[in-house]
């Protein structure tokens, strides 16, 4: 039996649940929506990623604004290139291209409907 941590899923709080859940459906994301849940909330699912939206009537402050630094999520992947080409054809904007970071990631940085910054990289 394998013990310790296997996976990690992101929760975002949007003001507009619908319309961030479109933008990542735009770009490959399955939407599983359970609005008449106790706690309203949509699950989007990508291969082995999860990112789970849920609803606040507060503005949406990405972590590089509330902190001064900081993605709000990392997501690993084994094809940078191939990613910021797919998400560039969508309309996404890449706020850095790839690249080797100080810390020894390929990585690619985009922003999402609601101002945040998601990097997708690996270690080289």
């Amino acid at each position: 039996m394998n013990k310790g941590f296997s996976h990690c899923l992101q929760i975002f709080p949007t003001d507009n649940i619908g319309e961030t859940a479109r933008f990542y459906e735009n770009i490959g994301f399955r939407a599983v929506p359970y609005m008449d849940a106790a706690e309203p909330h949509i699950c989007l699912y990508r291969d082995s990623v999860e990112i789970v939206l849920t609803m606040t009537d507060q503005e949406v402050v990405p972590n590089r604004l509330r902190y001064g630094s900081g993605y709000d999520a990392y997501l690993i992947s084994f094809n940078q290139k191939e990613m910021e080409e797919e998400l560039s054809r969508a309309g996404v904007k890449i706020v850095r291209p790839l690249d080797v970071t100080d810390y020894n990631n390929h990585e690619f940085v985009f922003e999402d409907i609601d101002g945040r910054w998601i990097a997708v990289g690996n270690k080289q």
